[in-house]
C-alpha cells in the first residue's frame, strides 16, 4: 500500500525547504516519487529534488484544479505501476485549494491501492494576515482542510506576533496540530509523526458532506465548480455572494528562459523594485536561476516585502518565474531587460 502525503502551501511558504527536510532526515529508507504542479510555465524547484535521488513528474499545466481533471489520475496511476513507490508525496501549486488536491487524490486511491495519509499546508507565520485579506478564499481552504500546519519562518517573530498568526489560523481551523518551534529546531522524524497524527482529522472533515469553503454551500463529493476558464489571464470577476473562482481567474504567472546575463547588484535592484513598488502588480512570487559573469550562477527568491540571492549551481539554461495577481508582464519583462 502506497502512502500518500499532500504538502500543501502558498506561494514561497516553504513547501520545498520541508521536503527537502523530510527527505534527508526522516524519509531516506523509503522509495518516494515526488509529484509537482507548478502554477507557471516555468519549473524551477525541481532540480533540488532530483540532486537527492527522488523521481519527480512535473506538471506545468496550470494550476492543480485543472491539472488534476485530467492528467493526475493518470499521473498516479503511472507512478504507482512503474516505481511502486513506498509513499508519493505530492506538492499543489501553491494556489490550488487543497480541497480539489485531496478530492482527486480520494478519487485515485480506490483504484490504485493508496493510503491517504496526511494532508498537511505549510504557512509563513509573518504573512498569514495579509494573504488572509487578499487571497482569503484560496489561502483559507490550504488553512481549513489541513490535518496539520507547519508554520514556516517562526524564528523571525516576536512571541505575540507569532501568537496572532496562531490565533488567525484557529479561527479557521481548531483542530488542526499547528506547529509552531523553528524547523532547525525540530528533527524530521518529529514533524512526520506530527503529520501522521493529524491525518484522521483530514479524514473526518471527508467524511462528512462536503461544505465549499469558497461560498459555504453543500456539494456533492467529486462536483467540478470549474467550467469555463478560456479566459486565463485577464478574466474580470464579479464578486458576487457565490465565491468561487478558479485559480486562473485570480493568478497570473508570467515565466521566461533567458541566456541574459546579470550582475548580482543589478539583480538586486530589480528585484528591490519588485518588492517595494506596486506598479508591476500584486507580486506574490518570483524566483530564478541566472548566469552572472565569470560561469557563476545565482539562485533568487521573493515572497511579498523579501527576497534573497544566492550563489548556486548551474542550469541547462536561464529561467525567471513571475506570479502574482493583475501583474503587468511587459512591465516585468521591460524591468529585467528582456523586452
Amino acid at each position: 500500500m502506497t502512502k500518500i502525503d499532500i504538502i500543501s502551501g502558498f506561494l514561497g511558504a516553504g513547501k520545498t525547504t520541508l521536503i527537502k527536510k523530510l527527505l534527508k532526515e526522516a524519509l531516506g529508507q523509503e522509495k518516494i516519487v515526488l509529484i509537482e504542479n507548478e502554477f507557471g510555465e516555468i519549473g524551477i524547484d525541481s532540480g533540488f529534488l532530483k540532486e537527492a535521488g527522488i523521481q519527480v513528474t512535473e506538471m506545468n499545466s496550470g494550476c492543480i484544479c485543472c491539472s488534476l481533471v485530467g492528467d493526475f489520475g493518470t499521473a498516479l496511476k503511472e507512478v504507482v505501476s512503474k516505481y511502486a513507490p513506498d509513499r508519493i508525496i505530492i506538492e499543489p501549486s501553491g494556489v490550488g485549494k487543497l480541497s480539489d488536491v485531496i478530492k482527486a487524490v480520494q478519487k485515485e486511491a480506490e483504484n490504485c491501492s493508496l493510503s491517504l495519509n496526511s494532508f498537511v499546508t505549510v504557512a509563513d507565520a509573518k504573512k498569514c494576515q495579509m494573504y488572509m485579506k487578499n487571497f482569503g478564499e484560496f489561502y483559507n481552504n490550504q488553512i481549513e482542510y489541513a490535518g496539520t500546519i507547519i508554520l514556516s519562518r517562526t524564528g523571525q517573530l516576536q512571541e505575540e506576533k507569532l501568537q496572532k498568526a496562531v490565533e488567525l489560523i484557529r479561527e479557521h481551523n481548531q483542530k488542526a496540530a499547528v506547529i509552531t518551534t523553528p524547523w532547525e529546531e525540530l528533527d524530521g522524524e518529529k514533524i512526520l509523526s506530527v503529520m501522521e497524527e493529524g491525518n484522521q482529522l483530514s479524514r473526518e472533515l471527508f467524511d462528512k458532506e462536503e461544505i465549499c469553503p469558497g461560498c459555504g454551500h453543500h456539494h456533492e463529493h467529486g462536483e467540478d465548480h470549474h467550467h469555463e476558464h478560456e479566459h486565463h489571464h485577464h478574466h474580470e470577476h464579479e464578486h458576487g455572494d457565490h465565491h468561487h473562482h478558479h485559480a486562473d481567474e485570480v493568478f497570473t504567472s508570467w515565466g521566461i528562459e533567458t541566456l541574459k546575463k546579470f550582475e548580482e547588484e543589478s539583480l538586486e535592484n530589480i528585484l528591490k523594485q519588485l518588492s517595494e513598488k506596486d506598479s508591476f502588480g500584486t507580486i506574490l512570487r518570483a524566483k530564478g536561476i541566472v548566469e552572472s559573469g565569470n560561469k557563476t550562477w545565482i539562485h533568487f527568491d521573493l515572497v511579498p516585502g523579501e527576497y534573497e540571492i544566492r550563489r548556486g549551481d548551474a542550469d541547462y539554461t536561464g529561467r525567471i518565474c513571475v506570479i502574482g495577481a493583475k501583474l503587468d508582464t511587459e512591465k516585468i519583462q521591460k524591468l529585467f531587460g528582456l523586452s
